[in-house]
């Protein structure tokens, strides 16, 4: 960290309207190679950037993950998605990390298991910044399941897919951070927020496998609309939530015997 007094950071984030001043004068500091750096990103925050823009990495489970301008940036109560997948992922399983933005959510799977994964966006900059993040790992470019190799149809045993889900009506109300920074194709999720989400389950009974997992987030909300849809199309789900996080988690299963075969806790 650059050795210099951070009270006049402070002061001017604070003023500009940063909850978490100190914090993120900290983060600022921990970042800049200089002081002329430190300026530069400290007038970038001031003006409205995200922090995590600003600073090219965001916090993820204890990863620094880099992003970038145009990459969804990822957030903590998305963490609890990663915390359920865990539970049911095993050594060697085959992991997608579909619509995978920065692949934040692939690479603290990773972290933790020795995995096969794979991850895909259809944003040329979550590709680029994914890859990054995601070394040696395959990462394909385009729309959902479209982007992934054939051989893996059947076969996939958890599958993570953070979709949009903010109804396109009320994107106007989203904090100005996300609003007016990150691409609106990773917020909108359609009419009812659910749109891609129906695309995710349906193309589950082709590509997951045998006792499979799908794990989405949802808000309060449509977590129970999603868990029917899912159940439209032969997953076996429940939701589960963290209220610490404020996080939802909807999980599917894929009926029939399989390497990553279970039940829903309840």
């Amino acid at each position: 960290m650059l050795s210099v007094d951070l009270g006049p950071v402070v002061e001017r984030l604070r003023a500009s309207g940063c909850v978490f001043a100190e914090d993120e004068a900290e983060i600022i500091a921990s970042t800049a190679p200089d002081v002329a750096a430190l300026t530069a990103m400290v007038d970038q925050r001031v003006a409205g950037q995200p922090l995590e823009y600003v600073v090219g990495w965001a916090s993820f489970r204890g990863l620094r993950i880099l992003v970038e301008p145009g990459v969804f940036i990822p957030r903590r109560r998305t963490e609890f998605l990663v915390s359920e997948a865990l539970r049911v992922t095993s050594p060697g399983a085959v992991v997608v990390d579909l619509g995978c933005g920065s692949g934040a959510l692939g690479a603290a799977v990773a972290a933790e298991r020795d995995v096969s994964l794979v991850a895909a966006d259809v944003e040329v900059a979550a590709v680029r910044c994914a890859r990054r993040n995601l070394p040696g790992r395959a990462v394909y470019q385009g729309d959902l399941y479209a982007a992934l190799p054939s051989d893996l149809r059947g076969r996939i045993e958890i599958l993570l897919s953070n979709v949009p889900y903010v109804p396109t009506d009320e994107i106007r109300l989203l904090p100005p951070e996300a609003r007016l920074y990150e691409p609106q194709v990773t917020l909108d999720g359609g009419p009812d927020g659910l749109a891609t989400l129906r695309r995710v389950v349906a193309g589950t009974a082709e590509w997951l496998a045998p006792g499979g997992h799908l794990f989405v987030e949802m808000s309060d909300q449509q977590a129970p609309i999603a868990q029917a849809v899912m159940a439209e199309y032969g997953l076996v789900a429940e939701i589960v939530t963290d209220d610490d996080l404020g996080a939802n988690v909807v999980h599917g299963i894929k009926p029939g015997a399989g390497p990553a075969a279970g039940t829903p806790a309840g």
